[in-house]
């Protein structure tokens, strides 16, 4: 596997179950219990098998999708258009399907989400780049 990918994948994945865990299950746990969405046993394996597969995905885009993959606003470009698509299936979709108090009130509390999701991992994907595989092949595109 290269060492871009790893990076990618991780700067991805560490992020997103790290911020997903402190917003839904501690921060504002109180406030998806009342939306009445959350099943009493939440399964944090099948969450983090979610998001391994978002991150897999995303990591391999990634450098495939972008022009110069360790700049910043090609982070910043990239984590736009992939939130854009993980709102429309972890807002839209279950906003349409489950039951829930208050379809507003969830739509709002998961985008604020998805932004923050994104504006940690934006930087994260381009410093993967820059420290992977692709900057150390191409060195004086690490200033750029």
């Amino acid at each position: 596997m290269r060492r871009s990918f790893t990076l990618a994948l991780l700067a991805y994945l560490v992020p997103t179950f790290i911020l997903g865990y402190v917003w839904h299950l501690q921060l504002f746990t109180n406030y998806y219990h009342e939306l009445g969405i959350y099943r009493p046993d939440v399964i944090i394996p099948l969450g983090f098998l979610s998001m391994l597969v978002q991150g897999v995905i995303f990591a391999a885009a990634y450098p495939r999708v972008v022009d110069q993959p360790w700049r910043l606003a090609s982070g910043m470009r990239f984590a736009a258009l992939a939130a854009m698509l993980s709102w429309s299936f972890t807002t839209l979709a279950v906003a349409a399907k489950h039951p829930m108090t208050s379809v507003g009130g969830f739509m709002l509390i998961e985008t604020m989400f998805t932004i923050v999701q994104f504006a940690l991992v934006a930087p994260l994907l381009a410093w993967s780049a820059r420290t992977g595989s692709v900057a150390l092949a191409h060195p004086d595109q690490r200033a750029a």
